[in-house]
């Protein structure tokens, strides 16, 4: 006989408690995870509490940490930003607060913070400002670089025509040596233009880690090779010793830069020492790239402003070698978007070491 149970059945009898219901994730959870995961921004919930109640893979790049089940303060220590999810916990209305990350990358973001209704908590949802304020900043940078260094170039330029067209007009002698030297002055405003762009280029992405494998053995192999035949020209010497293969997360060709642009300044201030040394080994949780020469040296008040832009220790020296004085700021920011350190040891008479530390992919 089939019975058929209350509440359709008056005369059925009553059924025994089953206890508590075992716990599972309510539908209403369930949905506001799949739309923070959806969120092309970084993002995560708060509860009243002040926990995060659910987090994006995006917010837990930004936060290094997976902030789910910690109290937001623990993550993200920003005062403002704090006092906005309180309000809007509260019932406030939404706001948004602009606010910078330090490390590992100086980071500008802009945290709209919207109420979900009293006693639910609140929405947070970061925008990334850097790349923005990075391009308006690069722009201004630029103008002002290019419009001061291009300044020499171009008058030198103008004067050697003047000259042809004027004094040398019949004189093929010296038409042909102020032809020479427009010819090196436009060569260098190419290159100036070129590390100017490259450097503009890397500024832009710096806080986006490249997520490539390369190895530091090979990309110093390579630089060793290329740039055998300059190292001839100087009458220096080029070694290359290494641990073996040193494995790093980043970008093949701007770790390739950076040793050229090492390597490249040893052959042209420190080639006087017949020798130049690239040295790799294994440092703890690091690959250590060091270019060594054993030239005349740099002195000590000098060091900390190598890696500004368009800073020479000998200007003149410097520009009749081809240098921009953006070489060692490329290097700079390259080795910070890589989550790297540069390091710049030099003594007079002895020689300068300039070293380079990544982060090893498999410590």
């Amino acid at each position: 006989m089939i019975e058929i149970m209350w509440p359709f059945s008056r005369n059925a009898p009553p059924q025994q408690d089953p206890g508590p219901e075992p716990a599972r994730a309510s539908p209403e959870a369930a949905t506001v995870a799949d739309v923070i995961h959806a969120l092309p921004d970084p993002a995560f919930v708060v509860d009243a509490q002040g926990r995060v109640a659910h987090a994006n893979a995006l917010a837990r790049e930004v936060l290094e940490t997976d902030p789910q089940g910690l109290h937001l303060s623990a993550s993200l220590r920003n005062p403002a930003v704090l006092e906005a999810v309180m309000a809007a916990s509260a019932g406030e209305e939404a706001v948004s607060v602009d606010y910078e990350l330090r490390v590992p990358m100086p980071r500008s973001f802009r945290a709209h913070v919207s109420p979900l209704g009293p006693g639910h908590g609140a929405l947070v949802v970061l925008r990334d400002l850097t790349r923005e304020q990075q391009i308006e900043r690069m722009r201004a940078d630029f103008v002002a670089n290019a419009s001061h260094e291009l300044r020499t170039p171009l008058t030198a330029l103008t004067g050697f025509l003047e000259t042809i067209l004027g004094a040398a007009r019949n004189d093929e002698k010296a038409q042909a040596k102020f032809l020479g030297l427009m010819r090196s002055q436009a060569e260098r405003m190419r290159r100036l233009i070129d590390d100017l762009l490259s450097l503009s280029r890397i500024e832009m992405n710096e806080h986006v880690r490249p997520q490539g494998e390369v190895d530091l053995a090979q990309v110093a192999g390579h630089v060793r090779d290329v740039l055998s035949g300059t190292a001839e020209e100087f009458g220096c010497e080029l070694t290359l010793s290494s641990d073996g293969p040193l494995l790093v997360t980043g970008s093949r060709d701007e770790l390739v830069q950076v040793v050229q642009n090492l390597v490249e300044n040893a052959l042209k201030y420190g080639s006087t020492g017949k020798l130049v040394e690239i040295v790799l080994r294994h440092d703890g949780g690091w690959a250590e790239v060091m270019v060594r020469d054993h030239g005349p040296g740099i002195a000590a008040e000098h060091i900390p402003r190598l890696t500004e832009r368009f800073y020479r220790v000998n200007v003149q020296e410097s520009r009749s070698r081809g240098g921009t004085g953006l070489g060692l700021a490329i290097v700079k920011h390259i080795v910070s978007r890589h989550r790297g350190r540069l390091s710049i040891a030099s003594e007079l008479g002895k020689g300068s070491e300039f070293s380079v530390r990544i982060p090893l992919k498999f410590p």
